[in-house]
């Protein structure tokens, strides 16, 4: 509730409150037993709350963030208790019961791709699970500073260009299924070389690559920033590759608005994350761009309107066509949201 109480601090107008919204980077999940950790619960009822703040979310996607796994059976299979239980939640939204916006339309679910084919099996489950599921994040973001935590998935270095890995990889285009890379900027060109082994995997780029601003790199933005720049240009002649933008007000980019005695407001986040925007947009095209809100992890430093105000003072002087890519179009396309 404190944390609430600080978001309410700042409250806007909402922007162009007309314009169709498909989220397509939410998490969900609960931890009773830890329920002082920040946003220790985030269900369908607090979702609910920051989609219905004002802007036209008119539907989302799940993103993997290892929650509700299986207690029991095989270690593998445990991840599609995720999926099972956000196909529970995506139900609970179609029935037109918490209103009109389709909470949950895709779903990405998470299987350890260093199992190599044998993860077929698990894939299979995910689908036979949901028809709402479209593809997997297996999170690689892995640096050498014990300042920087590594992903949730406990990956490797280098994991991107292990065999193992790639052949676990390979068994998504054997389904048509989508993955959503999770990475520090420093394995960008890890994963362009990715992207160019397999040409047709429809890959999604999260967060801008994760342009770290802690530990070793902080106060170095400017330097980071260079290379990030020469990084996502490369990356983006990759055309399997498309761009979620989003996820970069998190504690790990740097920017310290966590850590004010009020949160940010649209202008504010407008000022310090624009070059980066605009660089994704000029690099990637409208077409293969989509803003997300990657909630709740991004609430640590803005509430869910101030946050799609932002992207539409970003979004300003673009056409409605680009606009209509930008927040909607580009997203049900790519995660075939119905």
């Amino acid at each position: 509730m404190a944390r609430d109480d600080w978001l309410a601090q700042v409250r806007e107008e909402v922007l162009e409150p007309d314009l169709p919204i498909c989220d397509p980077h939410h998490h969900l999940w609960h931890y009773p037993r830890n329920p002082e950790l920040p946003r220790s619960r985030y269900l369908l009822d607090e979702l609910l709350d920051d989609i219905g703040s004002g802007h036209n979310v008119v539907s989302t996607v799940f993103m993997e963030c290892g929650s509700m796994y299986r207690a029991n059976g095989p270690e593998a299979l445990a991840p599609v208790g995720e999926t099972e239980f956000v196909n529970g939640v995506a139900a609970m939204s179609a029935s037109g019961t918490y209103g009109d916006a389709r909470v949950c339309a895709a779903i990405v679910g998470y299987a350890n791709l260093n199992h190599g084919a044998a993860v077929g099996e698990v894939l299979e489950a995910h689908a036979a699970t949901s028809p709402r599921f479209r593809g997997i994040r297996h999170a690689a973001g892995w640096d050498a500073s014990e300042e920087v935590r590594n992903s949730h998935t406990d990956p490797t270095e280098g994991m991107l260009a292990n065999p193992t890995f790639r052949e676990g990889f390979q068994e998504l285009g054997k389904r048509g299924m989508t993955f959503d890379a999770w990475l520090y900027h420093p394995q960008i060109p890890e994963l362009t070389a990715l992207a160019q082994a397999f040409p047709e995997q429809l890959i999604v780029f999260d967060h801008f690559g994760g342009p770290l601003g802690i530990g070793p790199y902080a106060g170095r933005r400017a330097e980071i920033f260079a290379y990030w720049k020469d990084a996502v240009a490369e990356l983006a002649r990759c055309e399997n590759v498309v761009a979620k933008l989003g996820g970069l007000v998190m504690a790990v980019n740097g920017f310290g608005f966590h850590k004010r005695e009020r949160p940010a407001t649209s202008e504010e986040l407008v000022a310090a994350t624009r070059d980066y925007h605009l660089h994704m947009i000029d690099c990637f095209g409208p077409e293969r761009c989509m803003f997300e809100s990657n909630f709740p992890v991004d609430k640590v430093s803005c509430s869910y309107p101030v946050l799609w105000n932002s992207f539409k003072r970003l979004a300003a002087g673009f056409s409605p066509a680009e606009k209509a890519a930008l927040f909607h179009d580009t997203a049900v396309r790519v995660y075939r949201v119905s």
